[in-house]
């Protein structure tokens, strides 16, 4: 399940694309210490060591889009306060859990490998677009 960072995920902006490597480095640490069986402490920290730099990569892709003037902030805004709500919902089902589950593991893949995939390909290459444009 591990995410490799290719020319499908690359948006041309050097500032996106070197967040987006350490953002996938740390999905790819949360797909191993999340899987079944692993220590419920350990995938927790890890979620929350993801969600550190998810912090951070957001507030400066925003402050990118703003300085830019790009016309679809307020959506993408939403779409990463949907991802924070996605990574918050897994953290309270990891929390109720004895550790990792298969259906934590499959939340996993949809709410934040599918969905960041996804999110590269599509909003943020739209950004990289919209500055080159």
């Amino acid at each position: 399940m591990s995410i490799v960072f290719d020319q499908s995920l690359a948006t041309g902006n050097e500032l996106i694309d070197t967040q987006h490597k350490e953002l996938i480095d740390r999905v790819n640490k949360l797909t191993v210490e999340c899987s079944v069986g692993k220590e419920k402490n350990v995938a927790i920290q890890t979620l929350d060591f993801l969600m550190d730099y998810t912090d951070f990569h957001f507030k400066a892709e925003e402050k990118l889009q703003e300085e830019c003037g790009y016309p679809l902030l307020d959506a993408h805004k939403a779409q990463h306060a949907k991802f924070v709500k996605a990574v918050d919902e897994l953290r309270e089902m990891l929390e109720e859990e004895e550790g990792p589950s298969e259906a934590f593991v499959e939340a996993v893949k949809k709410n934040v490998v599918d969905w960041l995939l996804n999110h590269i390909q599509v909003w943020d290459k739209q950004i990289a677009e919209f500055i080159r444009g």
